[in-house]
């Protein structure tokens, strides 16, 4: 049994999303604000947290004009008005759907949310509704605030002057949304509503929104909460709360978190080590020990305190009537651990010699990277051992009265942690959950991990098909006023296992992940591109420059592999590629109606322009328009290869058409004045040499062509890193083309409302 969809509605930027969830890890990743914190929020609030923790904020912000809208049809109301019920509030009220995968052996645990009698295993549903609790008291509570204030109203146009407009007080409530602002954790609460698992659907594979199913008119909430035997939920929130400052939140409520690292060592010892709970014949001498010590203390303090309580019997107290005063301790096994020092990182250093003190620092004083790392591994034992209700004694042991479900929420854990520890923790953390002999014994009981991160170290460590990708799109989108977010299973991208999938799951662990965390990415399929892109960038794209874009070098024309990955994330892509002229796959310098072909797998099959597709005459004749798919609104692909330049030939002063087959002669005709009788070495010095040395386009193609076949590429690119005059060489035109079509993507993709050419009315929240 396990969780494997979770359905969030009319929560924040979360209007209507899927979330899948693997067997064991889920990895929430998306560029900031994209809606991962809203998804984690969500699961807090629904399953940990109480209706009151809920704020009108968690509304999704496009429904305040239908609450507005009620709220008039409210005050207008006559008689004959029929009170609503929360199910004519479907539309707009917060949701989570839980969809469990069980079999016919686990009844017992599911017995209430089995749809009927003929069910033989499958998926079982139920939905978390927030929803107001009275709505007969609402209607009328809000109504009669309503006519306060408007006799309030009244009353200040009657007192201002008659010379003076009257002015006018925001006084509360303004409206429903302003009254549920104050009122909606005592007025709504979470109801329980079991689900037909007959109407579970796909999303939508066009807005990728959830199809959730409506609730029929006359359904009716459970009487109780179906998880509470069921799931067992606890949650490390991106608020940890270290530091050494004395103000800090310290909640005892919490499983841990926000509390230090020697309280919860000492929560864990209290729950599940100490020895006076329950002894064993293993903890006696500790017991003794504590006895002697009780008692050795006890002597010592009543001498101490005879001669202050001698001179309080002085004072005629106590008397004959009155009990005497004793002084006497408790000492508890857990107070050992009950002060600032009772974690300490042991240092090693050459003052430890034979006999001297080791050296010793509290935990305060330690990086919060330690304490960060060491606090989330124990507080991930103290969930696992508290779900299944460890006792001291193994013979304890069993799966009775546990529940089989066992979802842990960790967002953020790369906070305060270096590249490396965050990679070891993401992929030992689910180990560590599952680290007991109980979990072998019984295969019923299933811990399942959901993990949000904005680190692609971390999104590094966890298996692709395992990541659940957040979009964000801007107000228009879809028609929705007001900026949300989708969510993209990863694991079905490409299906069952193919080469392609292979592919892409090695590149994306050879190269960083930074792919889930971008607003855009760039493909190039060389590494002088690689190299020189982020230059011309920072000189002439500035804008671009501070855009979180990635930059992927896809050697070997692996571009068109990552299209399926691509259109998933639907993040707006530029493909910076080559030519690549030839004929019968043999490579050759370009040349018009030679009947040339691209050998370039990327233009083949990516771009399929026409049915001649293939052929470069129709490439290098292609409008900038035909270089482009746009997907939707935000999302589009763009292909960059070379294009005809013109230029003048240093030795004869003739203006020629040049046709570049890639990147580096590209950039070498974009600059012929610069380049031409240029020294050095290896190709700067060969390039040189052809452009002085030319006589006509095709001497000068033929010659760029047979250096570049036996030159060092990178070698070129870092001489010209290293040229002083780098900045002032002009972009290729066929980048410069694509940079500049990508900026105005992302100057689009930045806007918070969309212009879209539609009837589309902007909403202020």
């Amino acid at each position: 049994m396990h969780i494997q969809h979770l359905e969030i509605a009319n929560f924040r930027k979360l209007l209507s999303v899927r979330i899948d969830l693997a067997p064991e890890t889920t990895l929430l990743v998306g560029a900031n604000n994209s809606g991962k914190s809203s998804a984690m929020l969500a699961l807090r609030k629904f399953l940990v947290s109480k209706a009151s923790a809920f704020r009108l904020q968690d509304l999704t912000l496009s429904h305040l004009a239908i609450i507005d809208a009620i709220g008039h049809a409210w005050e207008a109301a006559d008689a004959e008005f029929a009170i609503p019920v929360a199910n004519d509030w479907a539309e707009w009220l917060p949701t989570l759907d839980i969809w469990i995968k069980a079999s016919t052996g686990e009844l017992h645990h599911i017995r209430d949310l089995i749809p009927n009698f003929a069910w033989r295993g499958g998926h079982v549903g139920m939905r978390f509704r927030l929803e107001p609790d009275d709505m007969p008291k609402l209607f009328a509570d809000y109504r009669k605030e309503r006519a306060r204030v408007l006799l309030l109203q009244e009353e200040i146009q009657k007192q201002a002057p008659k010379d003076e407009m009257p002015q006018t007080l925001p006084l509360w409530p303004q409206s429903l949304h302003d009254y549920l602002n104050r009122r909606l954790g005592k007025t709504f609460k979470v109801r329980w509503y079991r689900l037909d698992p007959n109407q579970l659907k796909a999303p939508n594979p066009i807005t990728r929104t959830a199809n959730r199913q409506s609730l029929a008119a006359t359904a009716d909430p459970l009487e109780r909460n179906p998880l509470l035997n069921l799931i067992q939920v606890h949650e490390i929130n991106a608020q940890r709360g270290f530091g050494d400052s004395a103000d800090e939140s310290q909640d005892e409520g919490k499983s841990g978190s926000g509390k230090r690292l020697s309280e919860q060592l000492r929560t864990y010892y209290s729950r599940h080590l100490d020895p006076g709970d329950s002894p064993e014949v293993s903890d006696l001498e500790a017991l003794r020990a504590i006895e002697a010590a009780q008692t050795a203390f006890d002597t010592r303090l009543k001498t101490s305190f005879a001669p202050a309580l001698k001179e309080v019997e002085g004072l005629g107290y106590p008397n004959n009537s009155d009990p005497a005063i004793r002084v006497a301790t408790r000492l508890a096994p857990t107070d050992g651990m009950n002060h600032e020092a009772a974690v300490l990182f042991e240092l090693d250093s050459i003052a430890g010699a034979p006999g001297a003190p080791p050296l010793r620092l509290p935990e305060t004083s330690n990086g919060l990277g330690y304490q960060n790392l060491i606090s989330m591994i124990f507080q991930l034992m103290a969930f696992r051992d508290s779900w299944l209700k460890k006792g001291r004694s193994a013979d304890e042991q069993s799966a009775a009265g546990i529940e089989p479900i066992h979802l842990v929420l960790i967002e953020e854990p790369e906070a305060h942690l270096h590249v490396q520890v965050q990679q070891a923790f993401v992929k030992h953390a689910y180990h560590v959950l599952c680290n007991v002999a109980v979990l072998k014994d019984f295969p019923n009981l299933k811990t399942q991990l959901v993990v949000s991160s904005h680190s692609s170290h971390v999104a590094h460590e966890v298996d692709y098909e395992n990541l659940r990708y957040f979009r964000r799109l801007p107000s228009g989108m879809d028609g929705v006023p007001i900026p949300v977010s989708t969510v993209s299973n990863l694991s079905t991208v490409f299906g069952h296992a193919t080469q392609t999938k292979e592919f892409v799951t090695r590149y994306l662990r050879a190269q960083h992940a930074d792919l889930f965390f971008a607003d855009a990415v760039i493909l190039v399929e060389g590494s002088a591109e690689r190299m020189m892109l982020p230059h011309f960038l920072r000189k002439h794209f500035r804008f671009l420059d501070q855009c979180y874009i990635t930059i992927l070098d896809i050697g070997g024309s692996h571009a068109h592999r990552l299209l399926p990955l691509i259109n998933a994330l639907g993040i707006v892509t530029l493909v910076i590629t080559d030519l690549d002229a030839g004929i019968l796959k043999v490579a050759m310098p370009v040349e018009r109606a030679a009947r040339q072909t691209t050998n370039n797998p990327t233009l083949r099959h990516w771009m399929k322009v026409n049915k001649l597709g293939h052929d470069v005459d129709a490439l290098l004749d292609l409008p900038v328009a035909r270089k482009t798919q746009q997907i939707d609104f935000l999302f589009a692909i763009r292909i960059a290869y070379q294009t005809p330049i013109t230029i003048r030939l240093p030795k004869t002063g003739a203006e020629v058409e040049m046709l570049p087959n890639t990147f580096e002669d590209s950039l070498v005709l974009s600059n012929v004045d610069h380049f031409a009788g240029k020294s050095g070495r290896g190709l700067m010095r060969a390039f040189g040499k052809a452009l002085e040395t030319a006589e006509t386009s095709v001497d000068l193609g033929t010659a760029l062509f047979n250096k570049l076949r036996d030159g060092d590429k990178a070698e070129f690119a870092l001489q010209i890193l290293g040229d002083p005059q780098f900045a002032q060489l002009n972009v290729p035109a066929y980048i410069h083309e694509g940079l500049e079509w990508l900026q105005s993507k992302l100057k689009m993709k930045s806007k918070e409302f969309l212009v879209i050419p539609s009837a589309i009315v902007e909403v202020t929240p």
